[in-house]
């Protein structure tokens, strides 16, 4: 990790920033076009994290939401300028040394970008569970929406369509459209030795 960065809690003035790396990290990976117009609320215990740089400005961030006994990452990022210093494994520790009281396993769902697969796998993380993303879009396949609904609605003409489908269909529906994404859910047991 670079030395002049800081890893802090996520603070409200950070909102821009932290969108602009979440953008500008997303654009070359599986999730260009998941672009968020503000950061999605963090309910305690959760927690967001931050690496910025001497200006405050946000390279990396990592925001993590938490459910009973389960956490999960909802966003970790970095600036592609950044990557491959050490920045969001230097957040995941960060968030590892807090852990709240009860939470027992960490996890993750992504798509599959091959660096981020690896992260996940060199910081401790179990693939399991597997499903497919698939997008059927008029403006890049014209014929991929009228071919995900089968039959249209009186005045409705589908545009763009974001579908789930189990892994199984994985081939078939490959052919069928041209943007199909396995998502993995990478999961952690969070130990004593780990979490606090």
């Amino acid at each position: 990790m670079p030395d002049h960065t800081t890893i802090r809690a996520y603070r409200p003035a950070d909102e821009r920033s932290w969108l602009h790396c979440r953008v500008l990290s997303f654009l070359d990976t599986a999730y260009f076009d998941n672009v968020l117009r503000e950061r999605p609320p963090v309910v305690p215990p959760g927690r967001g994290l931050v690496a910025v740089d001497p200006d405050g400005a946000v390279l990396a961030l990592l925001d993590v939401s938490v459910t009973g006994s389960l956490a999960t990452i909802e966003s970790v990022a970095v600036r592609p300028e950044h990557r491959r210093r050490g920045l969001a494994t230097a957040l995941l520790a960060a968030w590892l040394a807090e852990v709240p009281a009860g939470v027992d396993t960490l996890d993750a769902w992504t798509r599959d970008d091959p660096g981020t697969l690896d992260w996940y796998r060199a910081a401790g993380f179990a693939e399991s569970e597997h499903f497919l993303h698939v997008y059927a879009d008029l403006r890049s396949h014209p014929e991929e929406p009228d071919r995900a609904i089968g039959a249209r609605r009186p005045g409705l003409r589908p545009i763009t369509l974001f579908l789930s489908a189990p892994l199984a269909e994985a081939a078939r529906l490959r052919g069928e459209f041209g943007r199909v994404h396995v998502c993995r859910r990478f999961s952690r047991p969070l130990t004593r030795s780990v979490a606090g």
